[in-house]
């Protein structure tokens, strides 16, 4: 994997796109703070929650604003085409991308604010899947395990995109459930797809028109995760999750050859939704049952404090994202099946651990609040 040539033309821009989301959104979470706490969104501390004081939600608006903002911006400034948009992306993809991100982001507010059914929230989810098929957000091709591209135009590409970003959303949800996770794996995430919108793996120029919205997403990330890491003084909210999960679900089919990457990057979140369901059905219950199985929950009861715990997973993330840096898109592929079962040992154990040290007799776990509604 190399460095396509040219690249360095759009520097400018991605470190300006980074900086300017990173400004805006760290300017902004303080104002959106006050107005959580004016209107009265704030997560009050119970036995179903894991902070012990009130701390307003919904810091997502802050991050799809600054994003945005900043995504507009570069619009304004490129507007001579000196960074030019690949083929995959249009007038209508870019729009799919910004406009279903605020809309993402909005319908998490709502939620924020009025603590919506699991019904509605999967309505809202579903109707910005919808618009962002219906404005052609869909890849062309994915990466097949066994080599060569699976052709994805027409309906099966529909399907599997709806699929795709209705799962991004779900597994941010999954697994914001610590200070500073979702936001800190998101910027991995996204600096990860940045980084190989600048090499030859995405074509013979690279794609630095990608890697600018990849940067100008880890910016408004960077500028809320000072307010958000742990101890929070903010949560990102419904309204993070969603609009993260989005976002990041159409930068990896918004170009060639980034589903693998993003499959494997997002091999914590991805795989710890598909092992919490898992275990739910086999148990008898509804996939969407609250509880306290999740990976952080588990390395908690393991006596990792709240910080060891985050930035454990974000090791596991950088490294995820280091291998989908060096390897080959069929291996990407390979390296996250194989992460899949290993991870799956892995929760076994700790389970076993984690069970053997609380005690099998104890009363139970207040549930994660990243569990309510949906998820």
């Amino acid at each position: 994997m190399r460095i396509a040539p040219g690249v360095e033309d759009a520097l400018p821009y991605i470190v300006g796109a980074l900086l300017v989301a990173w400004a805006l959104s760290y300017v902004l979470t303080p104002f959106v703070q006050g107005l959580a706490h004016r209107f009265g969104v704030v997560d009050q501390p119970d036995d179903r929650r894991v902070n012990t004081s009130p701390v307003p939600r919904g810091g997502g608006l802050a991050v799809a604003t600054a994003f945005v903002l900043a995504v507009a911006l570069f619009l304004y400034l490129n507007s001579a085409g000196k960074v030019r948009p690949p083929l995959s992306i249009g007038t209508t993809e870019l729009f799919a991308l910004l406009l279903g991100g605020a809309l993402a982001a909005v319908v998490g507010a709502l939620d924020d604010y009025w603590q919506l059914r699991a019904r509605w929230q999967l309505v809202g989810q579903i109707a910005v899947t919808v618009l962002a098929v219906a404005l052609g957000a869909t890849p062309d091709t994915i990466t097949s395990p066994l080599g060569g591209q699976i052709d994805m135009t027409g309906p099966i590409g529909v399907a599997f995109a709806i699929v795709w970003i209705l799962g991004m959303i779900n597994s941010t949800n999954f697994i914001d459930g610590l200070d500073g996770l979702s936001p800190g794996i998101g910027i991995i995430a996204a600096t990860t797809l940045g980084l190989i919108s600048l090499t030859t793996a995405v074509g013979g120029f690279g794609q630095p028109y990608v890697a600018v919205l990849c940067f100008a997403l880890v910016g408004s990330l960077l500028g809320f995760l000072r307010w958000n890491f742990y101890p929070a003084t903010i949560f990102v909210g419904t309204s993070g999750v969603m609009f993260i999960g989005y976002t990041l679900a159409l930068l990896s089919i918004l170009g060639t050859a980034k589903v693998a990457v993003a499959l494997l990057v997002l091999g914590v979140p991805i795989i710890d939704t598909f092992w919490i369901i898992v275990r739910r059905i086999g148990s008898g219950r509804s996939p969407f049952t609250p509880d306290r199985g999740h990976i952080h929950h588990r390395l908690l009861d393991l006596g990792l404090s709240h910080r060891q715990t985050v930035l454990l997973i974000y090791a596991v993330c950088v490294f995820l994202g280091s291998l989908a840096l060096v390897l080959s898109l069929v291996q990407q592929v390979v390296a996250f099946l194989l992460f899949l079962v290993l991870s799956g040992v892995a929760l076994f154990v700790i389970t076993r651990r984690s069970v053997g040290r609380t005690g099998a007799g104890r009363a139970p776990e207040p549930v994660d609040p990243s569990d309510e509604g949906l998820v």
